[in-house]
C-alpha cells in the first residue's frame, strides 16, 4: 500500500507538471512589438479589453480606476454594442524609433465613432476621432476607414487608450501600419478597386447604348440595377464616405442600411424581366415585383427607427427573401426550358456566394476580414460580363425573332427564299436598270415536273423534302448578285443580273437542269429532280414585267408533258426556240 502510495503521488505530481506546461504557453500574452518587415502588426492579444455598459466613462475615469476587470484581446471577438455600450481597449507602444511614423488602423468603413487617446508630457490627454458619425474633414488622416496615428517614443513606452461606438456589433481586428506600408497596400487596393469600378462603368454604358439603339428596357434595368450595386459596394468599402457625402454623417451612417436594399430589389426585377416572367407567370410577376417595391418603406423605417439591431435583423431577412425568391424564379424558368436561366444561375452564383459574408457579419457571426468588405466585388466582377452575354444573345434572338415575322410578307418561310411579290419587284427594277445601262440579264422560270412520279414513288414528305432540296440547289448556282425566289409550290423564279455574255445565257438553263438531276446524298437515284426552264432575255425579249411572266409561263405550260426537251428560250418575236436538255 506504501507504494501504490507513492506512485499516486508520483502521477499526480506528473500531471501537475505537465498541465503547467501546457497551461503556461497557452497563457502566456504576446508583447506587441513595431517591425517594419512584418507588417501589419496585429494587437492580437498584446492589449487588454472591457465593456463599459454605460457607455458614459471619460478617459479620466478608466485610465484611474482600478477596479475595471481588463481582458485579453483577441481580434476574433465580437462585442455587442447595440444598447448604448462602449468598447475600451487598452495597449502600449514598446519604445520604437520614431524614424517613420506608426498608425493605429481598424479595417471597418462601417464604424459610428472610434477615439484614440495618448497623454502627453504635460499629463493631459489628447484625442483623435475618426468614423461615420465625424466629418471626413476633421479625421486625423482622411480615408475608407479609420486610421490615426499613434505616438511612439524611442526611450519610453506608451499607453493608449482606443474607444469604439458603433450601436450594433464590433468585430474588426486592430492592426499597427507605417507610412510606407499604407502607401504600397493602398496602390494595390485602388487597382482593384480601379478595376471593379471601371468595370461598372463599362457595363452601364454599354447597357445605356443598348437601350436607346435597340430599344429594349432589359438594358435600362441592368444599368440602374449596376448603379445601384456599385453605390453599395462604395459605401461599404468606404468610398462614398471618403468622396461622396463623407460631409454628411446621418446619411454617411444609413447608406450602408438603405442602398443594399434598392440594389437587390432592382437586381431581381432585372432577373425577372430577363427570363419573361411576365409572360410565364403574371403572379409570380406581380409577387416579385410587390417585393422589391416593399424595400422604398423598409428604407424609410430603417431611416426613423431608432432601434440598430432591428434594423440589422430585417435588413439581413429582406436580402435573404429577396436573393432566394430571385435565383427560386431563375431555377423554375430553367427548369421550364428558358434558354438564358442557366446562364444566370452561372452569374448569380457567384453573387449569391459572396453576399453571404457581409450577410454573416451583420449577424455577428464573423468578423470583419477581407471577404466581408470585398467578397461582393468580386462576385459582381464575375457576373457583370455573364449578365452582358447573356443580354446581347436575348437581343440577338429577339431581333430574328422580329425579323421572320417582319418577313413573312415579302420571304417564303420554308424554303427562305423571297416570294412572288418580291420577286416582281425585283424584276421591275432589273428591267430598268438593263434599259438604262444597256446590257443583257435575264429571267428564268423553273418548274419541278416531277412531283407527282414522287409522290407516287415515294410519299408526300419525300415530295416536299425535294422542293426544299431542289431551293437549295437553285442558290449553289446563282451568283451573289442573282435574284432566286419561290413563285408557288413547285415553281421558282431566277433573275440573271447582266451585264451578260451570250455563252452565259445560253449555259444558264441547262446548267440548272444538270445541278438538279445530280443525285442526292442519302437517297436513291430515282429521287431526283426533274426540272423544265423557261428563259427570257431582258430588255430584248420585253420590258413589261407582268407580260414577260405571263409569256414564259405560257411556254412553259404549253410543253407537251412527255417532252424530252428541258430548256425553252423566248425570242425577240415570241416564237418557241427549244434546247436538248438530258432526260
Amino acid at each position: 500500500m506504501a507504494w501504490f502510495a507513492r506512485g499516486c503521488r508520483v502521477v499526480v505530481a506528473l500531471l501537475w507538471l505537465v498541465t503547467l506546461g501546457v497551461a503556461g504557453p497557452a497563457a502566456a500574452r504576446s508583447m506587441l512589438a513595431f517591425d517594419p518587415a512584418r507588417q501589419p502588426v496585429m494587437l492580437r492579444d498584446s492589449g487588454e479589453a472591457w465593456l463599459d455598459e454605460g457607455g458614459r466613462m471619460s478617459i479620466e475615469d478608466v485610465a484611474n480606476d482600478a477596479r475595471i476587470r481588463w481582458h485579453p484581446t483577441n481580434d476574433m471577438n465580437i462585442y455587442r454594442l447595440d444598447k448604448g455600450e462602449a468598447l475600451w481597449v487598452r495597449f502600449t507602444v514598446p519604445p520604437t524609433p520614431n524614424t517613420e511614423r506608426w498608425y493605429l488602423e481598424i479595417p471597418y468603413p462601417g464604424v459610428d465613432r472610434v477615439s484614440l487617446f495618448v497623454q502627453n508630457a504635460a499629463g493631459e490627454w489628447g484625442v483623435r476621432t475618426a468614423g461615420d458619425n465625424v466629418p471626413i474633414s476633421t479625421w486625423p488622416l482622411p480615408h475608407r476607414h479609420p486610421i490615426m496615428p499613434v505616438a511612439v517614443s524611442p526611450q519610453t513606452p506608451r499607453v493608449h487608450y482606443v474607444r469604439v461606438q458603433n450601436g450594433t456589433i464590433f468585430g474588426a481586428p486592430m492592426q499597427f501600419v507605417s507610412d510606407n506600408y499604407i502607401m504600397r497596400t493602398e496602390q494595390g487596393i485602388s487597382l482593384a478597386l480601379g478595376i471593379y469600378f471601371g468595370l461598372v462603368v463599362l457595363a452601364v454604358m454599354l447597357s445605356v447604348a443598348g437601350a436607346v439603339t435597340l430599344k429594349d428596357h432589359i438594358y435600362s434595368l441592368y444599368a440602374v440595377s449596376a448603379v445601384l450595386m456599385a453605390l453599395t459596394q462604395a459605401t461599404i468599402t468606404g468610398l462614398a464616405g471618403l468622396h461622396v457625402w463623407g460631409e454628411w454623417p446621418w446619411w454617411n451612417n444609413m447608406a450602408p442600411q438603405v442602398l443594399p436594399l434598392f440594389a437587390i430589389a432592382s437586381l431581381q426585377l432585372f432577373l425577372a424581366e430577363l427570363v419573361s416572367l411576365r409572360e410565364r407567370s403574371r403572379l409570380l410577376y406581380r409577387l416579385l415585383v410587390t417585393a422589391g417595391l416593399v424595400s422604398l418603406p423598409l428604407s424609410i423605417y430603417l431611416m426613423i427607427t431608432p432601434d440598430v439591431m432591428e434594423r440589422l435583423r430585417l435588413i439581413v431577412i429582406y436580402f435573404l427573401a429577396e436573393t432566394i425568391a430571385g435565383l427560386g424564379v431563375v431555377v423554375w424558368s430553367a427548369l421550364r426550358g428558358d434558354r438564358y436561366a442557366p446562364w444566370l444561375l452561372v452569374g448569380s452564383a457567384p453573387v449569391a456566394i459572396g453576399a453571404l459574408f457581409p450577410l454573416a457579419r451583420a449577424a455577428g457571426l464573423i468578423p470583419i476580414g477581407f471577404w466581408t468588405t470585398h467578397g461582393m466585388q468580386v462576385a459582381i466582377a464575375a457576373e457583370l460580363p455573364i449578365l452582358l452575354l447573356v443580354m446581347v444573345l436575348r437581343s440577338q434572338h429577339r431581333r430574328e425573332h422580329v425579323r421572320r415575322i417582319q418577313g413573312l410578307d415579302r420571304i417564303d418561310p420554308s424554303t427562305g427564299l423571297i416570294n412572288a411579290a418580291v420577286f416582281h419587284e425585283r424584276l421591275v427594277r432589273l428591267i430598268a436598270r438593263s434599259q438604262r445601262l444597256k446590257f443583257r440579264s435575264a429571267m428564268l422560270l423553273v418548274d419541278l415536273s416531277n412531283i407527282d412520279q414522287i409522290k407516287r414513288q415515294f410519299d408526300s414528305e419525300s415530295a416536299r423534302e425535294l422542293t426544299l432540296r431542289v431551293a437549295g440547289r437553285l442558290l449553289s448556282v446563282a451568283r451573289e448578285i442573282d435574284t432566286v425566289a419561290r413563285l408557288s409550290e413547285h415553281r421558282f423564279g431566277v433573275l440573271l443580273e447582266g451585264p451578260l455574255h451570250a455563252d452565259e445565257v445560253a449555259e444558264a438553263g441547262p446548267r440548272i437542269v444538270a445541278r438538279c438531276l445530280m443525285p442526292f446524298k442519302g437517297h436513291p437515284l430515282e429521287w431526283s429532280a426533274h426540272v423544265r426552264v423557261a428563259q427570257a432575255l431582258i430588255p430584248m425579249d420585253g420590258t413589261d414585267p407582268a407580260q414577260l411572266l405571263g409569256r414564259l409561263e405560257m411556254l412553259l405550260a404549253s410543253a407537251p408533258a412527255d417532252s424530252r426537251r428541258a430548256v425553252f428560250m423566248l425570242s425577240k418575236a415570241g416564237g418557241l426556240a427549244s434546247m436538248a436538255a438530258p432526260a
